[in-house]
């Protein structure tokens, strides 16, 4: 059976979250996944006027009745978001809402008068390689190297740039990776499953700091496990759960995300705006993936860096493959994503070096790459047969065994190497704004690729060594 792997992880992330039914949007198109019978609206005057107008219109809403629509849970606090219950949340299936869908229709019309919005699904944010994964980890036999490898450089505890990482926790024996010798952070939960075998996306954000100690290794990297429920949040909950993680230890110069999702829009994630806010007032800068849905269609918050008054706050990152010269097949494209840096068959730490732990693969790979491209991408190389692609059937999954280094793709994974190249400009020139050493290392970078026809600028860390990709033409 060919493997659908949006809808493998609906499955898997719908496991993850027991008590928060799911649904595909918009329309079960497979582009975003939202919590069922709920919508978001702004604390206050905004709510009031959500739950009236819904309450007007519940007769157009199948099965819904007035009384129905009433605060759902309790509203957070700096990121001002209140959950609005519009329906029952296990009515239906997981394709699609129509009572949610009802409601944002509902209230079309008071937004165009308002001039902003006022209603949001409540979106699924998620590890860029969560519900669109690039690709699942490959070892890398002992012995094997980091690309990119280790740039030649001191640690000075003094005058290391600060960089947050909000993702998955770290290993426990990652301390024994040198790169990450002087990382912190919290741990990464329930590492293995009962069975002894490592979970899904573990080991996520251990490899991402990894890459950034390899780019810039004068670095004081702190990794907060704020996606470390396999790499899933609600929306509602993810603005309050990065102030908690810039305010545990102040705002860093750079944060590092791979995460986030697509919602149909363009003016951003209702979720985030008031973290957004704050950060475009913060001296901080928000590097962030651009996902890899192999869409042109907005990701957030990398995506914020296309909107008026973040130019300077964020920069999204997309993916080059493994020769630098083209885009990644999976890589999210277009004038919003402002960089692109190899994310194809990178190696850094998985775990530490303790002890070899197995993996049994998730995913099967493609007969052909799943977005028409003709090189040996991710798709379909190296080969392997996933638990959640056979879905019961006869063909027993792929066991892997990892004993520190791992290959792994995404965008997520050229988030942290931009990153790198940023704090390493900010070390080389004494620079200590990172906003004018992202603007700086962009105005100053000579090399380019292709991404579906456009050329755009290629980070490419100078220890970085590219991969031989063979292929008759760069798009089918």
């Amino acid at each position: 059976m060919a493997p659908q792997r949006f809808r493998e992880q609906f499955a898997q992330i719908q496991r993850t979250m027991p008590d928060v039914p799911l649904a595909m949007g918009p329309d079960d198109a497979g582009e975003f996944l939202y919590e069922k019978g709920v919508v978001l609206a702004r604390d206050g005057e905004e709510a009031r006027v959500v739950e009236d107008t819904v309450r007007q219109h519940f007769t157009t809403f199948a099965g819904l009745s007035a009384d129905r629509v009433r605060r759902a849970g309790p509203q957070t606090n700096r990121s001002g978001i209140t959950r609005i219950q519009v329906a029952d949340p296990g009515e239906g299936d997981g394709s699609g809402d129509p009572a949610v869908a009802g409601a944002l229709r509902a209230l079309s019309a008071t937004e165009g008068r308002a001039g902003r919005r006022l209603i949001s699904r409540n979106h699924v944010v998620s590890i860029a390689v969560n519900a669109c994964p690039g690709d699942e980890p490959v070892p890398v036999p002992p012995g094997g190297q980091p690309n990119p490898a280790a740039a030649e450089a001191a640690h000075d505890p003094d005058g290391a740039v600060r960089v947050l990482v909000i993702d998955t926790g770290l290993m426990h024996d990652h301390r024994s990776y040198p790169l990450l010798a002087h990382t912190r952070g919290d741990a990464q939960a329930e590492e293995c499953g009962e069975d002894g075998v490592l979970k899904q996306y573990c080991g996520h954000g251990t490899f991402i700091a990894g890459l950034v100690a390899a780019v810039a290794p004068n670095t004081d990297i702190t990794v907060r496990g704020t996606l470390n429920d396999a790499g899933a949040i609600l929306e509602s909950e993810f603005g309050e759960k990065l102030f908690e993680a810039v305010d545990r230890d102040g705002w860093p110069d750079v944060i590092s995300l791979s995460a986030g999702t697509s919602n149909g829009r363009t003016d951003g994630l209702l979720g985030v705006d008031a973290f957004m806010e704050e950060l475009r007032e913060q001296p901080t800068l928000l590097v962030a993936a651009a996902g890899n849905n192999g869409s042109a269609t907005p990701f957030w918050p990398a995506a914020y860096a296309d909107l008026p008054g973040y130019e300077n706050a964020v920069l999204s990152v997309g993916a080059l493959r493994g020769d630098g010269e083209f885009g990644a097949c999976f890589s999210n494209h277009g004038g919003w994503v402002k960089a692109y840096a190899p994310g194809e068959r990178l190696i850094s730490a998985l775990t530490g070096f303790d002890s070899p732990v197995p993996y049994v693969y998730q995913h099967s790979t493609y007969d052909s790459c799943r977005y028409g491209f003709t090189y040996a991408c991710t798709c379909h190389h190296p080969r392997h047969t996933g638990v959640l692609s056979e879905d019961g059937g006869s063909a027993k999954p792929d066991q892997v065994m990892f004993e520190g280094l791992a290959q792994w793709s995404g965008t997520s994974f050229a988030t942290p190497v931009a990153v790198g190249m940023i704090a390493s400009l900010m070390t080389a020139q004494a620079q200590t704004d990172p906003r004018k050493a992202r603007r700086q290392l962009l105005e100053a970078t000579t090399e380019f690729a292709e991404v579906r026809g456009a050329h755009v600028p290629a980070l490419l860390p100078p220890t970085w060594r590219p991969a031989r990709v063979s292929l008759p033409s760069a798009r089918a």
